[in-house]
């Protein structure tokens, strides 16, 4: 099937036919009626808002939960670590002086009642110790990548996801009490925590590629990773919450439960693929087998290793979640600390100054996967030049803004700037952050376990350099870390901008069209030998 002809599917399931089976024949494909005539009638059945009747959106919606539960288990400590390090344990002593006369009388001139308060720093971390416990999650995280796309695409992504967001969330619950035996444990801790989350975003594109139809790929992908910053953005201000109010331990408790909760919810609701589950409408199944087509995935586990690593769309994938991880998780980590420390806010204020952006971001991303796949319906722009909107409009904004944000010298100036950064940030996961699915869904959860392995990168690497960079958390300081930010924003718009591409790769077409092929033969075969024996 011509690539033309795969794109020009519709985004909505079709209807009006109805069939036992839980698969069809692929290679009869190109005989069945027009689809997008019978999506549209699909709509007028089931309105938009009955997102129950569709089972994609029910994965999306769970895919957006854990996501969020993702996120907020990251960014607790980025606000906790704040609450740990400020002096902000009360210890009151009260004290009794009697002032007395003496002579032949002894006489009581005056009894004062004196309450001595001292503040106390629960954790002396300097900034450097900070840096460290900020990246120790990464250091393992990086690893797990391509074992984790290899899984998913071996085994399915439905359990991978799950069991990563789980064990994540169990090891934050025990985090305080590593964190008051010493700061190695709290490290050792991280690190194993890396080891499981690390699955999680490959394994997710895994599911995508079997449950994501061709025209809706933007706008799903685009609901399951928004609960990132919806994460973010709850769980920034919830955690100050609280840390003032039941002490810093409580937010670990909190976010590492929910996500545990979410896991026995994930694993009852949601099936490994369309074909897998039982609440599935023959009609949207066979909507989504027909969309993809030639592009159907199949559970394999070997991969075109040299191809792939010698492909420059892979490489400007790369590079593209290089630079927007690099000034994402410099906000993501370091904000609250620059609100306390160059715009002098509490630690309330902080948290909440801090989840501002992230509102805007869970906003402009589930928008910018619509609009990009109505440009797509409509033929607007192709593939290629939709990615590449997305994915460069994107990084120069940020660069733009971030730079403007430390110049400016008002906290509501600032703020405004990197709330218009990090919604700008959202558009790109209508870009270069679904490409994967584009260029090769067969390989799609190894190709995002690559990217993530040298976009995590920036997770160990700019805590480490901001610990160096701001030894006294002065403004100038500051400048120069969003400077560095502004300038890897850049380099990766410039880059994509040149070698990306939306175009299905012939290293996948053909080990997926070999696949296919070889599979239809078995069938044959086996037929064969079920007439001879017969």
């Amino acid at each position: 099937m011509k690539i033309s002809k795969i794109w020009s599917l519709t985004a909505t399931e079709c209807t009006s036919i109805q069939t036992p089976a839980r698969s069809i024949d692929r290679h009869n494909e190109l005989d069945t009626p027009n689809i997008t005539e019978r999506a549209h009638l699909s709509e007028r059945t089931y309105p938009a808002w009955m997102i129950w009747k569709r089972r994609r959106y029910v994965v999306a919606i769970m895919a957006f939960f854990g996501f969020f539960n993702i996120y907020a288990l990251r960014v607790n400590l980025s606000v906790g670590i704040v609450a740990m390090t400020t002096k902000t344990e009360v210890k009151l002593e009260n004290e009794t002086v009697t002032h007395v006369r003496k002579n032949r009388h002894t006489q009581i001139l005056a009894t004062t009642e004196y309450r001595t308060v001292t503040n106390i720093k629960k954790f002396d971390w300097d900034s450097r110790v900070q840096g460290y416990v900020h990246s120790s999650f990464f250091y393992s995280y990086i690893l797990t990548q391509v074992p984790g796309g290899w899984l998913a695409a071996r085994f399915g992504g439905k359990y991978v996801y799950g069991i990563g967001v789980a064990v994540t969330g169990a090891l934050t619950v025990i985090s305080p009490f590593a964190a008051k035996h010493s700061y190695y444990s709290l490290i050792a801790v991280r690190v194993m925590g890396g080891i499981f989350e690390g699955v999680t975003y490959p394994s997710m594109h895994a599911v995508w590629a079997e449950w994501a139809p061709l025209l809706e790929r933007s706008r799903l992908v685009a609901i399951g990773f928004s609960g990132c910053y919806v994460g973010t953005l709850v769980a920034t201000p919830l955690s100050a919450i609280l840390a003032d109010r039941f002490g810093w331990e409580s937010m670990f408790y909190v976010f590492g439960c929910v996500a545990i909760l979410w896991f026995v919810a994930w694993c009852i609701i949601v099936s490994d693929s369309p074909s897998r589950d039982p609440t599935l409408s023959n009609s949207e199944l066979k909507y989504i087998q027909e969309s993809l087509g030639e592009q159907q995935v199949s559970r394999i586990a070997k991969h075109p290793w040299r191809r792939i690593f010698t492909s420059v769309p892979v490489w400007s994938i790369i590079v593209a979640h290089f630079s927007e991880n690099w000034g994402n998780y410099t906000l993501l980590t370091q904000l609250p600390m620059y609100m306390r420390d160059a715009r002098h806010l509490q630690l309330t204020s902080t948290g909440i100054m801090s989840a501002i952006p992230y509102l805007t971001a869970s906003i402009i991303t589930p928008t910018a996967g619509h609009v990009a796949d109505w440009l797509l319906k409509k033929q607007i722009f192709n593939v290629t030049q939709v990615r590449k909107i997305f994915t460069c409009g994107a990084y120069v904004g940020q660069a733009v803004f971030m730079i403007m944000a430390v110049y400016i010298l008002t906290p509501t100036g600032s703020i405004t700037c990197v709330s218009i950064a990090s919604a700008l940030g959202g558009l790109m996961w209508a870009g270069s952050g679904v490409n994967h699915l584009d260029i090769a869904p067969q390989h799609a959860s190894v190709l995002m376990g690559i990217s993530n392995t040298f976009a995590s990168i920036p997770e160990i690497v700019s805590p480490i350099l901001t610990g160096y960079i701001v030894p006294t958390a002065s403004a100038h300081e500051w400048q120069t870390v969003f400077a560095i930010s502004s300038c890897v924003y850049l380099f990766g718009a410039t880059f994509y901008g040149i070698f990306g591409s939306g175009e299905l790769q012939p290293w996948a077409i053909n080990v997926e069209a070999n696949a296919m092929d070889q599979e239809h033969d078995e069938r044959k075969h086996e037929q064969n030998l079920a007439q001879t024996s017969g």
